[in-house]
């Protein structure tokens, strides 16, 4: 897609038209003004869409790049475009989920199009009390289940890059990639 000159296009808001009466009868100031024209009019109509611009739902593809390093987004142009579009839309809200589990099946889903599920927490311990024994160990690492979703098979390279990316920096995430939904381990 093009944002240059635009042959026939013509211009909302002509120059000639607006010149003093003086100029109004002037070929020369008419065709000067009519070449501005012709160089503004994509410029204008740009910036009468500039709302469908800043909107992933609707903006020119090749903008969705741009977008995306708006919002920290992740863009990868080998995704379809519609799963592109949803990364920069919903962006600032996995953001806000970072680090989190919900943020983490939310980012893998995003990514990959895969399911996922996270047990454990690997949170920290800790008392109120001054001088007390030491709260019981944390429970073991959080482990990260994987399976697909709306793709065939799993890139497991590329859930680990997402992990790592998305796991809080004091907590080593292990990940399971699994074939199908996990059994109900008796919960």
């Amino acid at each position: 897609m093009s944002r240059a000159a635009v042959p026939g296009l013509p211009s909302r808001y002509p120059i000639g038209g607006q010149l003093p009466a003086l100029y109004a009868d002037d070929d020369f100031a008419q065709r000067f003004t009519a070449g501005l024209d012709t160089v503004l009019a994509p410029v204008f109509a740009t910036l009468d869409s500039l709302p469908a611009y800043l909107d992933p739902r609707v903006a020119p593809t090749d903008f969705l790049a741009w977008l995306a390093s708006w919002v920290g987004a992740a863009d990868d142009p080998q995704w379809p475009l519609e799963r592109r579009r949803e990364a920069v839309a919903r962006a600032v809200e996995l953001h806000r989920w970072r680090g989190t589990r919900r943020g983490l099946v939310e980012g893998l889903r995003l990514a990959l199009g895969v399911h996922a599920e996270v047990t454990g927490d690997g949170g920290a311990t800790w008392s109120r009390t001054p001088g007390a024994d030491l709260p019981p160990q944390p429970p073991a690492e959080p482990l990260v289940r994987v399976w697909p979703g709306r793709e065939a098979r799993v890139d497991a390279a590329r859930v680990h890059e997402i992990v790592r990316a998305m796991c809080p920096v004091h907590t080593v995430c292990r990940v399971e990639i699994l074939p199908g939904p996990p059994a109900d381990e008796g919960r």
